[in-house]
């Protein structure tokens, strides 16, 4: 069952999916596709085209606009804004230039947060209330400041994992182990496993 507040507007050609809630003052534009159990809180606009799995939240005066792709379970904090005109002027229409958004499963971002198109944030990457984002995050990766500045590695669960030894983590709370590795892009971190 979906439900959609009475003070919301959801235009033609759109699907949502079941369990979805869509709360006060909300406008969901033609063409976006919002998967099953997410929550849109009050007065957040989904522009044309935009695509949203599973289980996302996005909390209240949030727009996300076309270019925009959140995948399953990421969350959007209050007030965090998203662009997808790296130039814009009010009197030069750049809508054939958008910069795609991605934004991966699980990634979790802050209050404020100011995310700039043509980016990507990683798996399960943690983005500071605040903090503006003007380049790719990586997968765990803990960012936050202005610009973001990388501060550490976040577990799945949200906690931050402590060193065990070199090259690996491990997160006290839920268990899980990481595996970081040095790459041409700089340090990565990975998911090993999950110990029982």
């Amino acid at each position: 069952m979906i439900f959609v507040h009475s003070s919301s507007i959801v235009d033609n050609d759109v699907k949502i999916g079941d369990g979805t809630k869509i709360w006060h003052f909300c406008h969901v534009s033609s063409g976006a596709i919002i998967g099953d159990n997410c929550s849109l809180g009050q007065n957040v606009f989904i522009g044309k085209n935009v695509v949203i799995g599973n289980g996302v939240k996005i909390q209240n005066n949030v727009s996300i606009y076309e270019g925009v792709t959140l995948e399953d379970d990421v969350f959007c904090g209050p007030s965090c804004v998203f662009t997808n005109v790296i130039n814009p002027r009010s009197n030069i229409s750049r809508k054939d230039e958008y910069k795609p958004t991605l934004v991966k499963k699980g990634a979790s971002i802050g209050a404020n947060a100011t995310i700039v198109c043509g980016n990507t944030i990683g798996n399960y990457a943690f983005i500071g209330a605040g903090s503006l984002v003007t380049h790719d995050i990586g997968d765990y990766e803990l960012v936050y400041g202005v610009p973001s500045k990388h501060h550490g590695w976040v577990c799945e669960c949200g906690c931050k994992p402590v060193k065990v030894r070199d090259g690996m983590l491990f997160c006290e709370k839920c268990h899980i182990a990481y595996r970081l590795r040095d790459s041409e892009k700089g340090t990565t971190c990975e998911f090993m496993f999950e110990d029982e």
